[in-house]
C-alpha cells in the first residue's frame, strides 16, 4: 500500500475531465462533471494536495471545474494545497499565433486565474516547447507574470534535456529564482529520462515530476496483446497516442510486471507507481483515476 509519505509525492491530474487531455475529438470521452467533482472529494480524503491542470485540457473544462471544486473547499485547505495548470499546447492557439507568443501567454494566463477562481498559479508550465516563437519572448513574459504576482513558481513540460538547459541559461533573474519542476512522461515502459534528465533535475535543484506513470493504463493490466481494447478504454479512444507501446517487448514487460506484482502480493497499478516512486531523483508522479474502484487498485488506503 501507498504510505503518507507517499500519497505526499503524488499530484492528482485533472486531464480527463471533460475531455482526454487537449485533442478536440476527445472532448466527449471525458469526465463529466459530477464524475470529476466525485473524483476530487476522493482525492482530497486520501490526503493529495497537490493538483495538476492545463489551459486546453478539455477546451477549458477542466480548469473550470476543478476551479468551482476549489472555491468549495474553504481557505485552510487551499493555503496547503499546491495548483499547477500549463500553457503552451497548440490545440490552444488561434490561427496566425505561436502558442508561446507574450500575448498568446498572457491571453492564456488570465483565463486560467478566473476560471480556477486564484489570484496567483502555485506552479506554471510550459505545457510544450513552441519551436517558432524565439524562447526568450516566452521566458520574458512568464518573468512579466511573476514580477505581477500572477505566478509563483515556474516549470517546464515535455521536456528535452537541451530545452531544460536552454531555459535556465536564458531566464531572467526573478523567473530564473522561480524554475522549480519538470514534468515529463516516465514509466516502467518509457524510462528514457533516467538516463540523464532525472540525473541533471536533481543536481540542479529541479523537481522531476512524471506524468503518465500507468502509461495510459497498459500498466494496470487491462490490456492484452492482439485483443481489441475495453470499450470506452483510453485505448479504445486513443490508440495512436499509445502505437508505440502497442507491441511484443513492451507487452512482455507488462507480463514480467503482473508476474512481479503477484509475488509481492500488490496490483499491477501500484506495482507500476512504486516503480516511478523508487527512481532516484524522482520527486513525484501523476495520477488520474477515473473511478473510485481505481483509486484502490493504485494502493491508497482511506485516511
Amino acid at each position: 500500500m501507498l504510505t503518507s509519505a507517499d500519497v505526499g509525492r503524488i499530484v492528482f491530474g485533472c486531464g480527463n475531465f471533460g475531455g482526454m487531455g487537449s485533442a478536440p475529438n476527445l472532448r466527449g470521452a471525458g469526465d463529466s462533471e459530477q464524475t470529476a467533482l466525485k473524483l476530487l472529494d476522493h482525492a482530497r480524503r486520501l490526503g493529495i494536495r497537490r493538483f495538476d491542470t492545463a489551459s486546453t485540457y478539455g477546451g477549458g473544462a477542466s480548469e473550470r471545474l476543478l476551479g468551482k471544486w476549489l472555491r468549495s473547499q474553504g481557505s485552510s485547505f487551499l493555503k496547503g494545497a499546491q495548483i499547477a495548470t500549463k500553457v503552451g499546447n497548440p490545440h490552444g492557439c488561434p490561427p496566425g499565433e505561436t502558442p508561446l507568443s507574450r500575448d498568446q501567454i498572457a491571453h492564456h494566463l488570465n483565463q486560467s486565474l478566473r476560471r480556477l477562481g486564484v489570484e496567483r498559479i502555485d506552479l506554471y508550465y510550459v505545457h510544450e516547447f513552441d519551436r517558432v516563437t524565439p524562447l526568450e519572448e516566452a521566458l520574458e513574459a512568464m518573468a512579466r507574470a511573476v514580477d505581477a504576482g500572477k505566478i509563483d513558481r515556474f516549470g517546464v513540460s515535455n521536456a528535452s534535456l537541451s530545452d531544460i538547459e536552454s531555459a535556465r541559461a536564458l531566464a531572467p533573474a526573478s523567473l530564473a529564482e522561480r524554475f522549480e519542476s519538470v514534468q515529463n512522461e516516465y514509466s516502467l515502459l518509457a524510462t528514457a529520462d533516467a538516463e540523464q534528465l532525472i540525473h541533471y533535475c536533481a543536481a540542479h535543484s529541479l523537481r522531476y515530476t512524471a506524468f503518465s506513470p500507468l502509461a495510459g493504463g497498459l500498466l494496470s493490466g487491462k490490456y492484452r496483446f492482439g485483443e481489441p481494447p475495453p470499450p470506452g478504454s483510453r485505448l479504445a479512444h486513443a490508440a495512436d497516442i499509445y502505437s508505440s507501446y502497442l507491441n511484443e517487448t513492451c507487452f512482455g514487460a507488462i507480463e514480467q510486471l503482473r508476474r512481479s506484482a503477484a509475488a509481492r502480493h500488490q496490483t499491477m497499478a501500484e506495482a507500476a507507481l512504486h516503480f516511478v516512486l523508487d527512481t532516484p531523483g524522482v520527486d513525484g508522479l501523476i495520477i488520474a483515476p477515473r473511478n473510485l474502484e481505481q483509486f484502490e487498485s493504485l494502493g491508497f488506503q482511506l485516511q
